[in-house]
């Protein structure tokens, strides 16, 4: 049973690393310090494959030049596409146009984006992360996941942890041990 304990226990901790990760990356996207994206399409590959799960940040417009890689929302569809800028221009003290191009895309992207002084970089990309995050989503993963993790603490709680005998010093050793009866 001490080794069923141990195993419940290791888990437990692992998933809570996990969990305190997820958390801190969910409070730095609520704050607005990062935005998770995972890649639906081709467009980019080989460098962006689909599945993969792309961290942005934000960096000032200003500072991007035809080659850079960015996260912007489409007009047309609604979008986030992350293309490589093919041209930009600054049209206003705060507003700038930007062209762009998928890497396997024959074509340019149908409408210029139209942004402001910050856009989204990605500037990590997970292998394969956004396929997985997309998986445990999914309520046939999940609720056994919760399950599973409900039983591990279940057992870490209701198997008794091991009784560690007190270590003495020399002078215990040499008193007798009075019986708790006497």
């Amino acid at each position: 049973m001490l080794i069923l304990r141990r195993a419940a226990l290791s888990a437990l901790w692992l998933l809570a690393a996990v969990g305190v990760l997820c958390g801190l990356m969910w409070c730095a996207t609520a704050a607005g310090l990062l935005k998770p994206l995972i890649v639906v399409s081709g467009s980019m590959e080989p460098e962006i494959m689909t599945g993969d799960l792309l961290i942005d940040v934000k960096v000032d417009t200003g500072s991007l030049q035809p080659g850079d890689v960015v996260s912007l929302r489409s007009d047309l569809t609604q979008d986030i596409v992350t293309h490589r800028i093919v041209s930009i221009r600054q049209v206003s003290d705060d507003e700038y146009r930007i062209a762009m191009k998928g890497d396997v895309n024959d074509a340019s992207d149908p409408l210029d984006y139209v942004v402001g002084e910050t856009v989204w970089q990605p500037t990590a990309r997970l292998a394969g992360w956004g396929r997985i995050l997309q998986r445990i989503a999914t309520p046939a993963v999940a609720v056994p996941l919760v399950v599973g993790m409900l039983g591990l603490v279940g057992l870490a709680t209701l198997i008794p942890a091991p009784v560690r005998r007190h270590r003495g010093t020399a002078d215990d050793a040499a008193e007798p041990k009075q019986d708790a009866l006497s």
